[in-house]
């Protein structure tokens, strides 16, 4: 007997949200805070005030530092990025304490726990399942819990790294992709299949991080959601060159999208009702539609067609695709609001969030938008649209500087975090988690 979150529940979804994306298509941005250009420039000299304190922080000699002041280091750090955040976003005390004692040590402390399970991951990769796991401490308060990484989460966002970055590799043979994806899938049901590679080792062992915090038993919701985004994961690769329609490309990112963040918010609580399951479904297809802005010009270089990099490759303009995004975060915006749990001040901060996020999008591929759209679009930046190209350009310029505030956020309490799973000794061992030969 199919479970709750069955396929079929998945498709009933994707072609209801599909419809209201539909119906979001129109000619006008969504009404929203403007700013003057007087404003923006305040928030630009406290965003180049904040980035300059962050600076003078990691170009300080390192070595022979003690424990406490590389943690008076991240203290100032985090300092900065308060001041810069009460200024710049108009955020106040209480988003800014949700922010800084909430979020960012719930990434610090996943990535401090990667590097330890493997020290081979990559920054993007860590940062990756960092994202992940804010998504769902987000979805927490929304579903009357605190915000904390627990091992269930820990584990779902860390098992995506790896199997995205598996299908991703254009030189593995079609049928080893199909081989461990089965075998995975496998796991997620809860056979228990002996791990072949180091690969499998390191999905098993996160596999079992959730298993730990849910038995199947008594939460068979959890593992019906993991099922779900493994098999739109696996759908979700006839993106790449493919030459779907535009609308079988929407079902797709949908269904990546959507099932992916109701797993976030499954393993958030452990059970949905009918209402948190949609709003959770939604949510993913608006992060998946941002993304997919964000990564328009990488998209453009691998061939993969997406509802944004397939009309930028026929030469259109993004302007009308960006307003129906916009007018879509609108409507997850609304069904946000009817969450019983989750205060006001959350609520405005994510939607704040996603507004930002796909301007930033628009900002970096403006080549993709008419100069009239930039225009209109540019009133509702906290930043103006070239200042926001000229400080990416300088950041990921910079000598490492990414690098070296991403070291010093992360770097490893000598003592541990007792909070959270060991480290499986196997793994902690290994220089790299080895991907199956091709």
């Amino acid at each position: 007997m199919d479970g709750h979150y069955s396929w079929t529940w998945v498709e009933e979804r994707v072609a209801e949200t599909s419809a209201v994306w539909s119906a979001c298509a129109r000619q006008h941005m969504p009404e929203s805070r403007r700013y003057s250009a007087g404003e923006q420039q305040l928030r630009e000299q406290a965003w180049d005030a904040a980035a300059d304190a962050v600076e003078h922080e990691l170009r300080q000699p390192r070595a022979h530092r003690t424990q406490a002041a590389r943690r008076e280091t991240q203290k100032r750090i985090t300092a900065a990025f308060a001041r810069f955040s009460a200024v710049a976003l108009d955020l106040d005390d209480d988003a800014i304490e949700l922010l800084t004692h909430d979020f960012l040590p719930a990434g610090t402390r996943l990535a401090r726990w990667a590097r330890h399970f493997d020290p081979a991951l990559s920054m993007p990769d860590i940062i990756q399942a960092c994202r992940n796991a804010w998504t769902a401490c987000g979805l927490q308060p929304l579903l009357g819990q605190r915000v904390e990484l627990t091992p269930s989460i820990l584990g779902y966002s860390m098992l995506y790294p790896y199997s995205d970055n598996f299908l991703d590799r254009e030189n593995l043979p079609a049928d080893a992709k199909v081989r461990t994806s089965r075998r995975f899938r496998e796991r997620l049901r809860g056979e228990r299949v002996a791990a072949e590679n180091q690969l499998e080792t390191a999905l098993w062992a996160l596999v079992e991080l959730i298993e730990g915090q849910y038995p199947r038993a008594r939460f068979p919701d959890v593992f019906d959601c993991l099922l779900a985004i493994h098999r739109a994961q696996e759908h979700s690769l006839a993106q790449v060159r493919s030459r779907d329609s535009e609308a079988e490309l929407l079902l797709l990112s949908c269904a990546k999208g959507g099932a992916s963040v109701l797993a976030d918010a499954c393993l958030a609580r452990g059970w949905l009702t009918e209402q948190e399951s949609r709003f959770a479904f939604d949510w993913g297809v608006l992060l998946q539609l941002g993304d997919d802005v964000q990564d328009v010009r990488e998209d453009l270089e691998r061939g993969s067609m997406t509802l944004f990099s397939g009309p930028a490759r026929a030469g259109e303009r993004l302007d009308n695709r960006v307003i129906q995004l916009l007018a879509f975060a609108e409507h997850v915006g609304r069904e946000m609001a009817e969450m019983q749990s989750g205060s006001p001040m959350l609520k405005a901060l994510l939607r704040m969030s996603w507004r930002s996020l796909i301007l930033m999008a628009v900002a970096a591929s403006h080549q993709h938008f008419s100069p009239q759209f930039l225009a209109e679009a540019e009133v509702f930046s906290p930043f103006r649209f070239g200042f926001l190209r000229e400080r990416r350009h300088r950041l990921t310029g910079r000598q490492g500087l990414y690098a070296m505030l991403f070291d010093a956020l992360v770097e490893p309490e000598p003592e541990g975090d007792t909070s959270l799973p060991e480290t499986p000794h196997s793994l902690a061992l290994s220089p790299s988690i080895e991907l199956p030969p091709s």
